[in-house]
C-alpha cells in the first residue's frame, strides 16, 4: 500500500493537475455585449483571445446585457458573483441611466455597491467610465462622468476614465446612431481597458 501511495505522490509531482481557470466577469450593457455586430467581434471577445495568448490561466464570462441599467446590474450581480467566483470583475455600466436621465445620485450608489458586493468576495475590480453625448449639457454630462472617478477613488479600485476615448468623436468608429463603437473600434477600446486591467490579473 505504502509502494502504491509513493508511486501516486511520484506521479503527482511529475505530471501535476493543472489549476482552474480563474474567472474574469464582464458585467456590462451594450457597449460591452457586442450591440450591432457579431459577438466575437466584440472588445469583450477578443479581450478573451489575449488573455489566451498573455494569461492563459483567465477565461472570460461576458454578463453584459444591452439596456441594462446600474439597477439592473446591482440586482444580477450577487448571483454572478455567486456562480462564477471571479477573480476579477469588470464593471462597465452607467450609459443607459444617462441616457435616459435617470437619477445621478442612485447610480452613483448602484456602482458603489457593486463594487462592494464584488470586493466582499475578494474579487479585483475595474471600473469602466463611460461618455455621454455632448447633447446632454455640460452640467450634466460633466456630473454624469465625475461619478466613476468618485466611486473609484472611494472604493480604492482601478478605473478607465473613458470606454469611448478616442472612437466617440469618430463618424468612422461609431454606429449611425452615435451612441455605440462600431466593429472596427473593438480593437481601440480594448486598448482603453487593457492598461488598466492587466496591472489586476
Amino acid at each position: 500500500m505504502r509502494r502504491i501511495l509513493l508511486v501516486v505522490l511520484l506521479l503527482v509531482g511529475l505530471f501535476p493537475v493543472p489549476a482552474a481557470a480563474r474567472t474574469l466577469l464582464v458585467v456590462g450593457d451594450s457597449l460591452s455585449a457586442a450591440y450591432g455586430m457579431e459577438v466575437p467581434s466584440g472588445w469583450v471577445a477578443l479581450l478573451g483571445q489575449r488573455l489566451k495568448q498573455e494569461k492563459p490561466g483567465y477565461r472570460v464570462v461576458n454578463a453584459s446585457i444591452s439596456g441594462d441599467t446600474t439597477a439592473n446590474g446591482l440586482t444580477r450581480l450577487p448571483r454572478l458573483l455567486a456562480e462564477h467566483k471571479p477573480a476579477v470583475v469588470i464593471i462597465e455600466l452607467g450609459g443607459n441611466d444617462g441616457l435616459r436621465g435617470l437619477s445621478l445620485e442612485q447610480m452613483k450608489h448602484n456602482i458603489n455597491a457593486m463594487v462592494a458586493k464584488a470586493k466582499a468576495r475578494r474579487a479585483r475590480v475595474l471600473l469602466v467610465g463611460i461618455q455621454l453625448p455632448p447633447n446632454y449639457g455640460k452640467s450634466y454630462t460633466e456630473r454624469f462622468q465625475s461619478i466613476f472617478r468618485e466611486v473609484a477613488a472611494g472604493q480604492g479600485v482601478a478605473l478607465v476614465p473613458s470606454l469611448l476615448d478616442g472612437v466617440a468623436t469618430r463618424d468612422d468608429l461609431m454606429q449611425p446612431d452615435r451612441i455605440h463603437a462600431n466593429v472596427l473600434a473593438q480593437p481601440r477600446l480594448l486598448e482603453n481597458v487593457w492598461p488598466h486591467l492587466r496591472p489586476l490579473l
